[in-house]
């Protein structure tokens, strides 16, 4: 494993998730160097994590598949009509910063019955269903689609204990904190190369706990180290890499930071994004941290000043960037994300919320 000297980076480091299953000194010190990676960078490849490669390459297989199909195919599952934003989207359907993202991109998410449309608080209205094209359009796809959101939570549950063992808590911590009905997402997207001055997606925190990505063998991903450079992050068959989101930054008082990242690519390239959720009802209250932590927060400008995504109102005053407050439940924190990034949708489903 790379070893870290300072709080800048100039590469990503690996975690062994396999080291999980040794000895008692081995979790020890994997627990301990996870967090020094999540405190430090944020940033790291997951390796051992269990994923046969049959099904990854299976998984690259049917992403091509579906993304090949015609528009008016895929157009039948427009996230459009989705009142939960579930769906496919052309290139330049979602804005990051206020920004116009370049990727064609299908969203689904952990399928939970519906509750009325009506419901109050408003976040709870994005439990619901998934939509699927009919079998005969993509056969097997629903299937594969369903494998992978379970194979990517095993790995982001099993790094959850790593986790909560190197915060100080017990290894069972963090998936209780998760409530009774977790929502994870996936995002499935096709970059077309990057316009000039433009992004795949552009800089951004993400709002979940963490996420788990594959990049399909094609480069593009960049994470900003804190001197202010734009890192490759090099893409790896066996590997997965590993961000931590706005959850986990809210709940240990900045001692966990989300990393800024972007997409840039010069080339057509596919990945493959997991974001690792709660129940939508969770609050983001503190985890039971060592007060040690919080004086390291209190020692790191970097760490203490670190922000949250701007909301909505926030970037039509004009504010972009990190500089904002996080949300006191996850599913405010979400809804605050598809505000702010899905105008369209919330025009047509919940014109209230931008009135």
């Amino acid at each position: 494993m790379t070893t870290l000297t300072e709080p800048t980076f100039t590469a990503i480091p690996d975690v062994d998730l396999a080291r999980w299953s040794g000895t008692a000194a081995d979790r020890r010190d994997l627990a301990r160097d996870v967090r020094q990676i999540c405190h430090e960078l944020g940033f790291f490849h997951v390796v051992g994590h269990g994923v046969p490669a049959r099904f990854r390459a299976d998984w690259l297989d049917a992403l091509r598949a579906f993304f090949a199909l015609p528009d008016d195919v895929k157009a039948r599952i427009d996230k459009i009509n989705s009142r939960h934003f579930r769906g496919w989207e052309r290139v330049g359907a979602e804005l990051t910063d206020n920004r116009v993202d370049h990727r064609e991109q299908l969203d689904v998410a952990t399928e939970h019955p519906a509750y009325p449309a009506d419901v109050e608080p408003t976040y709870l209205r994005l439990n619901g269903p998934n939509q699927w094209l009919p079998d005969a359009a993509l056969p097997g796809f629903r299937s594969i689609v369903g494998e992978f959101l379970t194979r990517m939570g095993t790995v982001a549950d099993g790094l959850g204990e790593v986790l909560s063992v190197g915060l100080g808590l017990a290894p069972d911590h963090l998936r209780n904190v998760f409530g009774e009905r977790p929502m994870s997402l996936a995002k499935l997207i096709s970059y077309p190369p990057s316009p000039p001055g433009e992004a795949g997606v552009n800089p951004h925190h993400d709002a979940g706990f963490l996420t788990v990505l594959a990049q399909h063998g094609v480069p593009g991903l960049q994470a900003l180290a804190a001197n202010g450079t734009w890192i490759d992050v090099e893409p790896r068959d066996d590997a997965f890499v590993v961000n931590l989101g706005e959850m986990l930054q809210a709940t240990t008082g900045n001692y966990l930071v989300a990393t800024t990242h972007r997409v840039v690519t010069s080339e057509p390239r596919f990945s493959s994004a997991y974001f690792h959720g709660p129940d939508l009802r969770t609050p983001l209250a503190p985890l039971p941290l060592s007060p040690e932590l919080a004086a390291v927060v209190a020692a790191s400008p970097r760490h203490a000043e670190a922000g949250f995504m701007a909301k909505r109102d926030e970037l039509v005053a004009g504010q972009r960037g990190t500089a904002s407050r996080s949300a006191d439940v996850y599913g405010q924190q979400l809804w605050n994300y598809y505000l702010r990034s899905y105008p369209q949708n919330v025009t047509r489903h919940y014109p209230a919320a931008i009135e």
